[in-house]
């Protein structure tokens, strides 16, 4: 059994086997020019075994929001990440865990896999700090997968099956770059992955300020089209669409 609570964009706190684990922290109201337009400011029950970081964006990569963590929290990066992390927190390395593609970690109760993903692998266009993007496989009771921010890659078929999968179904602006998934390819992946449930995310929760009437269906919609979706393409994955700040519990196999 794994208990998730969506707070959203791609914050998840995710419990398995007693194991508590944080998805890219995003834990305030505004970044730079993104506000949050649904959804109550998080707030975490406990403080987590270990924060898992998908990629360097700054909307997944929120250093500002790492530092509301205890100073001692784990926090597990791609590889080439540390880096850049260690020098704008300030902590002892031994905080940090580095994992490329098939690598894996114990925390607490769960065996902790980066998975491939097919995203840009820089922190920003002017920014010289790369590490490649990934997701996480967390195993215990559940398999779960947080996909992180991605398009299609190779290995996709070899994740499932799987009894979760948080699937990115959008974005945080009226258009969508290379990198990511629609609510159409989201539930393709959930197919590609044989996911027994899926929750969509990386959607409907930070909007740029005065854009909110640009493009409503990229902001609302993406959820319930994705579930649309993918009752014609997966229809044995049971979805769930939750709003920021809901949770869920989904049984292990």
């Amino acid at each position: 059994m794994v208990e998730l609570t969506w707070h959203g964009h791609s914050t998840v706190w995710i419990e398995d086997s007693g194991t508590r684990l944080l998805t890219d922290p995003l834990l305030r109201d505004r970044l730079a020019h993104l506000r949050r337009r649904r959804g109550p400011t998080p707030r975490l029950p406990a403080i987590p075994d270990a924060v898992l970081v998908s990629h360097l964006h700054a909307d997944h990569l929120d250093l500002a929001s790492l530092r509301r963590l205890p100073p001692d929290t784990r926090l597990v990066l791609p590889a080439g990440a540390a880096p850049l992390v260690q020098r704008a927190l300030g902590a002892s390395a031994d905080r940090y865990t580095e994992l490329a593609p098939g690598e894996a970690t114990t925390v607490g109760e769960v065996t902790v896999t980066a998975a491939p993903a097919a995203h840009p692998a820089g922190r920003g266009p002017w920014s010289r700090h790369r590490a490649p993007a990934i997701g996480y496989l967390v195993e215990g009771r559940a398999r779960t997968w947080f996909a992180g921010d991605t398009g299609f890659f190779a290995e996709m078929d070899s994740l499932g099956p799987l009894d979760l999968a948080l699937i990115p179904v959008g974005g945080w602006g009226p258009t969508l770059g290379p990198g990511h998934l629609d609510p159409q390819g989201a539930a393709e992946a959930a197919r590609r992955v044989a996911a027994a449930w899926a929750v969509p995310i990386h959607y409907g929760t930070f909007w740029p300020i005065g854009c909110d009437r640009v493009r409503p269906d990229r902001f609302f919609q993406p959820g319930d089209d994705f579930a649309r979706h993918a009752h014609r393409i997966s229809p044995d994955t049971r979805v769930r669409v939750l709003h920021p700040g809901e949770s869920l519990t989904v049984p292990g196999s």
